[in-house]
C-alpha cells in the first residue's frame, strides 16, 4: 500500500526552482507536492502527475498538477540531484498549463542539464 504524506519542503525547493529557472507558467497555487512511501516502481525517483481535461471540464476546475517523490528513492539523493529531479519533473509542465504533459522527448538529463547550469550558482544547496 502507497502512503502519501505532504512534502513542504518539496514545495519551497520547487518555489525556489521555479523563480531562479524562470519557469513562471507555472501557477504554484495549482501545484501539489507529495512524498510517497511504499512503492514497487523499482527505477521511479519522482513523478510528475496533471489533472486530465476531462476532469477539470467535468470537476469544473481549473488546471492542477502533483509533483510526487518517492522517498524510498529520493531522500538517499544528494542536494544536487534532489534539485535536477525536481527541474525534471517540473520540466513536464507545459506552458499552456492547461493539464497536458511534457513527455521524455523533451524532458531528458540533457535538457535539466542545461537549466541547472543556468541556475547553479544562484540556488540553495
Amino acid at each position: 500500500m502507497i502512503i502519501y504524506e505532504d512534502a513542504p519542503d518539496i514545495r519551497e525547493k520547487s518555489a525556489e526552482i521555479i523563480l531562479t529557472a524562470g519557469f513562471t507558467h507555472i501557477k504554484t497555487n495549482f501545484v501539489a507536492y507529495l512524498r510517497s512511501r511504499g512503492s514497487a516502481s523499482r527505477r521511479v525517483i519522482a513523478r510528475c502527475h496533471a489533472l486530465p481535461r476531462i476532469m477539470q471540464k467535468a470537476l469544473n476546475i481549473d488546471a492542477f498538477y502533483i509533483i510526487e517523490v518517492l522517498t524510498e528513492r529520493y531522500d538517499n539523493l544528494s542536494a544536487e540531484e534532489k534539485i535536477k529531479t525536481l527541474i525534471h519533473e517540473l520540466m513536464h509542465i507545459p506552458k499552456s498549463f492547461g493539464g497536458g504533459f511534457i513527455h521524455h522527448n523533451l524532458v531528458n538529463r540533457r535538457e535539466v542539464e542545461k537549466v541547472w547550469d543556468r541556475i547553479k550558482m544562484q540556488i540553495k544547496i
